[in-house]
Protein backbone atom coordinates (compact mmCIF):
# COMPACT_ATOMS: atom_id res chain seq x y z
CA UNK A 1 0.00 0.00 0.00
CA UNK A 2 1.24 3.51 -0.64
CA UNK A 3 -0.28 6.60 0.74
CA UNK A 4 -2.34 8.32 -1.89
CA UNK A 5 -3.07 5.71 -3.81
CA UNK A 6 -6.65 4.20 -3.80
CA UNK A 7 -6.48 0.42 -3.20
CA UNK A 8 -8.54 -0.50 -5.53
CA UNK A 9 -5.54 0.15 -8.19
CA UNK A 10 -3.69 -3.02 -8.66
CA UNK A 11 0.31 -2.89 -8.71
CA UNK A 12 -0.59 -4.24 -12.86
CA UNK A 13 -3.14 -1.19 -13.11
CA UNK A 14 -0.55 1.23 -11.66
CA UNK A 15 1.69 -0.05 -13.87
CA UNK A 16 -0.13 -0.02 -16.78
CA UNK A 17 -1.41 3.95 -16.15
CA UNK A 18 2.40 5.07 -15.99
CA UNK A 19 3.58 3.51 -19.00
CA UNK A 20 0.42 4.89 -21.03
CA UNK A 21 1.28 7.81 -23.03
CA UNK A 22 -0.39 11.40 -24.08
CA UNK A 23 -3.28 9.82 -26.57
CA UNK A 24 -3.35 6.39 -25.60
CA UNK A 25 -6.53 4.80 -24.69
CA UNK A 26 -7.79 2.38 -21.86
CA UNK A 27 -11.21 0.51 -21.89
CA UNK A 28 -13.09 -0.75 -18.35
CA UNK A 29 -15.13 -3.33 -19.67
CA UNK A 30 -17.96 -4.14 -17.48
CA UNK A 31 -18.45 -7.95 -16.31
CA UNK A 32 -19.87 -9.10 -20.19
CA UNK A 33 -17.10 -7.38 -22.13
CA UNK A 34 -15.02 -10.01 -24.08
CA UNK A 35 -11.21 -8.33 -22.61
CA UNK A 36 -9.39 -11.03 -23.40
CA UNK A 37 -11.29 -11.24 -27.28
CA UNK A 38 -10.59 -7.95 -27.67
CA UNK A 39 -7.24 -7.40 -26.59
CA UNK A 40 -4.07 -8.98 -25.51
CA UNK A 41 -3.46 -6.52 -22.32
CA UNK A 42 -5.94 -7.46 -19.86
CA UNK A 43 -6.06 -6.33 -16.26
CA UNK A 44 -8.70 -8.42 -13.99
CA UNK A 45 -10.72 -6.21 -11.45
CA UNK A 46 -13.47 -8.72 -11.04
CA UNK A 47 -15.70 -7.40 -8.10
CA UNK A 48 -14.92 -4.18 -8.77
CA UNK A 49 -17.59 -1.89 -10.21
CA UNK A 50 -16.81 1.19 -12.80
CA UNK A 51 -17.49 4.02 -10.69
CA UNK A 52 -15.02 3.66 -8.05
CA UNK A 53 -12.41 2.05 -10.22
CA UNK A 54 -12.83 5.50 -12.62
CA UNK A 55 -12.88 8.32 -9.58
CA UNK A 56 -9.30 6.19 -8.50
CA UNK A 57 -7.86 6.25 -11.90
CA UNK A 58 -9.58 10.14 -12.52
CA UNK A 59 -7.21 11.14 -9.70
CA UNK A 60 -4.01 9.99 -11.40
CA UNK A 61 -4.90 9.97 -15.00
CA UNK A 62 -5.53 13.36 -17.14
CA UNK A 63 -7.51 13.36 -20.01
CA UNK A 64 -6.11 14.37 -23.14
CA UNK A 65 -7.61 17.91 -24.02
CA UNK A 66 -5.74 18.10 -27.53
CA UNK A 67 -8.52 15.42 -28.48
CA UNK A 68 -11.65 15.87 -30.24
CA UNK A 69 -13.09 13.86 -27.59
CA UNK A 70 -11.59 12.40 -24.07
CA UNK A 71 -14.69 9.67 -23.19
CA UNK A 72 -15.59 6.81 -25.62
CA UNK A 73 -19.29 4.90 -24.65
CA UNK A 74 -20.88 2.10 -26.15
CA UNK A 75 -23.79 3.53 -27.69
CA UNK A 76 -27.20 1.90 -26.92
CA UNK A 77 -28.76 -0.56 -29.54
CA UNK A 78 -32.47 0.02 -30.66
CA UNK A 79 -34.94 1.21 -28.27
CA UNK A 80 -32.60 0.30 -25.25
CA UNK A 81 -32.69 3.96 -22.90
CA UNK A 82 -29.70 5.98 -21.56
CA UNK A 83 -27.62 3.98 -19.12
CA UNK A 84 -28.06 5.80 -15.86
CA UNK A 85 -24.34 4.57 -14.93
CA UNK A 86 -23.72 7.12 -17.62
CA UNK A 87 -24.53 9.87 -15.12
CA UNK A 88 -22.57 8.19 -12.27
CA UNK A 89 -19.54 8.16 -14.81
CA UNK A 90 -20.13 11.88 -15.63
CA UNK A 91 -20.41 13.15 -11.73
CA UNK A 92 -16.70 10.74 -11.20
CA UNK A 93 -14.95 12.38 -14.15
CA UNK A 94 -16.16 16.22 -13.21
CA UNK A 95 -14.47 15.74 -9.81
CA UNK A 96 -11.14 15.60 -11.89
CA UNK A 97 -11.76 17.37 -15.28
CA UNK A 98 -13.19 20.52 -15.58
CA UNK A 99 -14.23 20.31 -19.12
CA UNK A 100 -14.18 16.54 -21.57
CA UNK A 101 -16.06 15.56 -24.08
CA UNK A 102 -17.60 12.13 -24.53
CA UNK A 103 -18.15 10.31 -28.27
CA UNK A 104 -20.66 7.39 -28.67
CA UNK A 105 -19.45 4.54 -30.40
CA UNK A 106 -21.23 2.29 -32.06
CA UNK A 107 -21.28 -1.34 -30.61
CA UNK A 108 -18.81 -3.04 -32.75
CA UNK A 109 -17.22 0.42 -33.73
CA UNK A 110 -16.35 0.07 -30.00
CA UNK A 111 -15.24 -2.94 -29.77
CA UNK A 112 -12.60 -2.17 -33.00
CA UNK A 113 -11.49 0.36 -30.37
CA UNK A 114 -10.92 -1.79 -27.57
CA UNK A 115 -8.51 -3.96 -30.20
CA UNK A 116 -6.46 -0.93 -30.46
CA UNK A 117 -6.43 0.44 -26.81
CA UNK A 118 -3.21 -0.05 -24.62
CA UNK A 119 -4.99 -2.29 -22.12
CA UNK A 120 -8.57 -3.27 -20.95
CA UNK A 121 -9.75 -3.15 -17.20
CA UNK A 122 -12.50 -6.15 -16.90
CA UNK A 123 -14.52 -5.29 -13.78
CA UNK A 124 -17.29 -6.74 -11.92
CA UNK A 125 -19.62 -3.82 -13.34
CA UNK A 126 -23.30 -5.07 -13.92
CA UNK A 127 -24.62 -2.07 -15.73
CA UNK A 128 -25.68 -2.50 -18.79
CA UNK A 129 -23.47 -0.33 -21.35
CA UNK A 130 -21.13 -0.12 -18.71
CA UNK A 131 -17.86 0.14 -20.80
CA UNK A 132 -16.00 3.32 -20.95
CA UNK A 133 -12.71 4.45 -22.95
CA UNK A 134 -10.18 6.55 -21.42
CA UNK A 135 -7.88 8.90 -23.48
CA UNK A 136 -4.86 9.85 -21.36
CA UNK A 137 -3.60 13.01 -21.54
CA UNK A 138 -0.24 14.90 -20.27
CA UNK A 139 0.63 16.44 -16.78
CA UNK A 140 1.36 19.89 -17.61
Amino acid sequence: MLRGISPLLSPELLAILMEMGHGDEIVLGDANFPGHTMNDTVVRADGLEIPPLLDAIMTLMPLDSYNEWQVGLMETVGDDPTPPVWATYDEMIRRHENNYETHYFERFAFYERAKEAFAVVVTGETALYGNIILKKGVIA
